[in-house]
């Protein structure tokens, strides 16, 4: 295998030779990462919460790593995939790291790997295991790229483990069946540590997992919960309540659900990390992150959101709903070949009046045409023109066009992959300024 030269690369050259070590994008399993952590030596002294699920564990890692910073801690967050930049998987006190900080873990992890070879996503997790580790944190939080038992990120111990929801997603790696796959992602949870369900429905696997390893697992509509009466909300919990918090800045339905667990896990780790009342609730409201049901602008209103799979989409098509008429809906379309794209169709179609289905750069993605033949199918041509489908191949054209076509009291909804949030704001008013 040939070593890259060291000197004088770039971040985006680091990426692109990184991206082409193995052979394969995907490849479950913790022997070759563990090798090359333990040649390292790293070790957190800091408390580490580690956040699991099919959906919400990104917006779930936002909101404490917000929390943490916002009650005065040094905050480490790792999360993935990146939108807009890199950059964006790696941020201290809430801060993106600079380029040049990561070409020098990069530079780190590729002198000490050796002959290993690694993944994408196993050089990139080593590289924030490494920069986390000599950043003196007071806590890390680390987000679960797939899984969650073979999941590299499952390296580190946490003290807290949260799993959001189980759902079907990624079949291949995972299982077929939500007991498959709740296994699979309780094994982040640890013996004698505290372990979260954020939904109400646990799988049996993931209840007989967690007390095989003797993890302290607390459910979701159980052991905690919430109130609403849709201006404020209440945290029950088990020791404490919180009154009259003000709703999340992400938007959506789910938040306030996603928010719940989140205080849930605060609270369980008040003695190590005491944060009171007011640091929460700006944690919360102070929250960002881009593509989760993230409103752009009015007149259209443009909505973008990183929903991949039916769970997703079902809360996608409410929060859709909720928002109030409007008078005609545009969807900026695209997906993997390899998610249940007629489930996602079924859950949207309903809310969708006109749609603009778009190729993608990835080999695995469907091509919009494929696309094209799975909404007719599905019957959203059914007493309309085949009009209402247009068919592009990039996710700049189709935003352009929807725009060009939608009327002040419309709205343009993208999604169905990290990758047409990614695509429609590659250009025009879209398009972030900066990411630093």
């Amino acid at each position: 295998m040939n070593k890259p030269e060291r000197n004088h690369r770039s971040l985006s050259e680091w990426v692109q030779i990184v991206e082409g070590l193995h052979p394969r994008n995907i490849e479950m399993g913790l022997e070759r990462i563990r090798v090359v952590k333990e040649r390292l030596g790293i070790r957190f002294d800091c408390p580490v919460i580690t956040v699991g699920g099919t959906n919400g564990k990104g917006s779930t890692s936002a909101m404490l790593q917000t929390i943490y910073g916002e009650a005065g801690y040094k905050t480490g967050l790792y999360s993935s995939p990146h939108i807009h930049f890199f950059n964006e998987r790696m941020k201290i006190d809430g801060k993106m790291v600079d380029d040049e900080t990561l070409v020098h873990y990069f530079e780190v992890i590729e002198e000490v790997r050796g002959d290993v070879p690694l993944t994408f996503f196993e050089f990139t997790t080593l590289v924030a295991f490494k920069l986390f580790a000599d950043s003196h944190l007071d806590v890390l939080v680390l987000e679960v790229g797939l899984g969650g038992r073979l999941d590299a990120v499952n390296l580190i111990d946490a003290d807290i483990a949260i799993v959001t929801n189980v759902a079907i997603d990624h079949v291949e790696y995972l299982g077929d069946t939500r007991e498959k796959i709740g296994f699979e992602k309780a094994g982040i949870y640890r013996q004698g540590k505290t372990a979260f369900y954020g939904d109400i429905d646990p799988p049996e696997s993931l209840l007989a997992h967690a007390a095989s390893v003797g993890a302290r697992l607390k459910v979701f509509g159980t052991d905690y919960r919430f109130e609403t009466d849709g201006d404020h909300w209440d945290y029950l919990g088990e020791k404490s309540s919180y009154a009259s918090l003000v709703p999340p800045s992400l938007k959506g339905d789910t938040q306030i659900h996603n928010a719940t667990t989140v205080v849930a896990a605060v609270e369980a780790l008040q003695q190590r990390l005491p944060v009171d009342a007011a640091a929460i609730e700006r944690g919360i409201m102070k929250t960002e992150l881009p593509g989760r049901f993230q409103i752009l602008q009015n007149e259209p209103s443009v909505i973008l959101d990183v929903a991949h799979n039916p769970h997703a989409a079902a809360v996608l098509a409410k929060n859709l709903k909720d928002m109030g008429p409007f008078h005609a809906t545009h969807a900026v379309f695209g997906a993997m070949s390899d998610k249940d794209i007629d489930g996602v169709i079924e859950l949207m179609k309903g809310c969708v009046d006109r749609w603009y289905v778009t190729d993608l750069p990835l080999p695995r993605a469907a091509t919009a045409e494929a696309l094209k033949d799975k909404l007719i199918s599905a019957g959203v041509t059914r007493g309309k023109t085949n009009q209402c489908i247009s068919v592009y191949h990039n996710a700049v054209d189709a935003m352009t066009s929807a725009k060009n076509n939608a009327q002040k009291n419309d709205r343009i909804v993208a999604f169905g992959s990290f990758w047409v949030v990614t695509g429609v704001t590659e250009e025009g008013d879209l398009k972030p300024t900066n990411h630093r």
